[in-house]
């Protein structure tokens, strides 16, 4: 039984990996060149009036939180697009009658916005290359953000595709949601910077903690403490797990 859904699961990610990989043109290379052109016109235009951040060139402080911004967008938008489809086409109908727990589906789902995420990420850090040197503080803290936030906003994504009715749906919770909460993040500057009342309220932004703990692993540096990044981005996943189990099992919105 545990091969049949490791193959289940394997097929899964072949489908969602294939699909990205597949439309790489618009899938890859949009973000990767809105995040060169944020190089261009924050790092290089307009960092060279703001000075250093914390002993960092301004290019060097937003890279992490650019990098970390590309991997939330994409993670989500690929799990959302991919499953609302799914279900759209009717064909999810097809793994909710299957012999695969539904954590089996879950996570194949996850598993493919997981890996656009991490290619996204992985080009676009290739590209700020040519803009500032790599520098790396600790290897641990950059992994284990990135697969954590790319896990938790792929789970977000699944969530949304379930209660979307439209592919106008699909679109509502970045534009409204994520695009602000990533730029009241903390990716173009400090939270040290704000009074701190407003710092206050920063820390009720989740995606601060996403970020503060990615730019920890590039530059040694963070505005929240790093144990409770992972704390936040853990509780965020375990609720968010479960309500796509819940919602999925009981089929809601899934069965006509």
């Amino acid at each position: 039984m545990m091969r049949l859904y490791w193959v289940a699961l394997q097929s899964i990610w072949a489908k969602e990996i294939h699909r990205f990989a597949r439309i790489w043109i618009q899938t890859l290379v949009p973000p990767v060149i809105t995040m060169a052109l944020y190089f261009i016109i924050f790092g290089n235009l307009i960092g060279t009036r703001i000075g250093d951040m914390h002993g960092f060139s301004y290019m060097q402080f937003i890279v992490p939180g650019l990098i970390m911004m590309a991997v939330i967008t994409n993670s989500y938008a690929n799990v959302a697009s991919s499953f609302f489809s799914a279900k759209f086409q009717r064909n999810i109908e097809e793994l909710l009658v299957a012999p695969v727990p539904t954590h089996v589906v879950i996570a194949g789902y996850v598993g493919g916005g997981v890996a656009r995420g991490i290619c996204v990420g992985m080009l676009v850090t290739i590209i700020s290359l040519f803009f500032v040197p790599l520098h790396v503080y600790a290897w641990w803290a950059i992994v284990l953000t990135l697969l954590l936030t790319a896990v938790l906003f792929s789970l977000a994504g699944l969530i949304n595709a379930v209660f979307a009715t439209t592919f106008d749906d699909i679109s509502l919770i970045p534009t409204f949601v994520l695009t602000p909460l990533t730029y009241l993040g903390g990716v173009f500057y400090s939270l040290t910077l704000l009074p701190p009342i407003w710092q206050a309220v920063s820390k009720l932004n989740p995606i601060v903690y996403m970020i503060s703990g990615f730019r920890y692993g590039f530059l040694g540096i963070s505005d929240v403490s790093l144990v409770f990044t992972m704390a936040v981005l853990m509780g965020f996943i375990v609720v968010f797990y479960l309500l796509s189990w819940y919602l999925i099992e009981r089929g809601c919105g899934l069965r006509s």
